[in-house]
């Protein structure tokens, strides 16, 4: 096979089992076999060790010597300490955007908050897809600090962030309070009201998180301390 053509079916594959892990297609904790891998993609059992290969080192999958592959299990402690630290990457990646952001900047803010805003909050019961609301919601999110400059928060942000949508599907966030939460959030962005964008954020983040946590621990005797 040419390589060009390898290595787009391994940017699909890898794209689609990406997909398939934040949505929480897999279960947490189940082992992933090749076969079943190569059989669901259509693809050659290196396409899939490839692909694996590049979700390993994202943190969604975890490698089990001479045992293949299995989806990293969600947990309470995990998510209550990754919700803090991005926290943390968050609020400097949107100060230093308040601080440099130009007019572009603030039109998309506007515009992604305007997608956020019209996208509903479908019903997965219903068969539709609750995933379609969670995209705008990372969308927005990622509006907010797009004017940052510095490469190595944003590769640090975008780990995190990565992990913290596997998360987003435990608890449901109800829509109309994200929206609210956003829109004045929205606003002092808006008005480089640094200090107080980053608060009303991150309370938001750390509430949902708390949330999530007790339904997590509630499930898990590991997490007990949460319940």
């Amino acid at each position: 096979m040419p390589r060009a053509a390898s290595q787009s079916l391994t940017q699909t594959a890898y794209e689609n089992l990406r997909a398939d892990l934040l949505a929480c297609r897999f279960e947490p904790g189940k082992h992933l076999r090749i076969a079943d891998l190569c059989a669901r993609l259509s693809v050659s059992q290196g396409i899939v060790r490839e692909a694996l290969s590049r979700l390993t080192s994202e943190g969604l999958i975890e490698a089990l010597p001479q045992r293949g592959f299995k989806v990293v299990q969600l947990s309470a402690t995990d998510l209550l300490h990754l919700t803090s630290a991005l926290c943390e990457i968050e609020s400097v990646c949107l100060k230093r955007s308040i601080a440099i952001g130009n007019i572009q900047w603030e039109s998309g803010i506007v515009a992604a908050y305007h997608t956020l805003a019209a996208t509903p909050q479908l019903d997965p019961a219903a068969g539709l897809q609750f995933e379609t609301f969670l995209q705008a919601n990372d969308a927005f999110r990622n509006s907010l600090v797009a004017a940052c400059d510095n490469p190595w928060l944003a590769k640090m942000r975008h780990m995190l962030r990565t992990q913290a949508l596997r998360y987003q599907l435990v608890s449901k966030p109800e829509r109309n309070a994200i929206v609210e939460v956003y829109g004045v959030v929205m606003q002092h962005t808006l008005a480089r009201n640094a200090e107080k964008a980053c608060e009303i954020l991150c309370n938001s983040m750390m509430e949902r998180a708390q949330t999530a946590a007790r339904l997590l621990a509630a499930t898990n005797d590991t997490d007990a301390d949460f319940r």
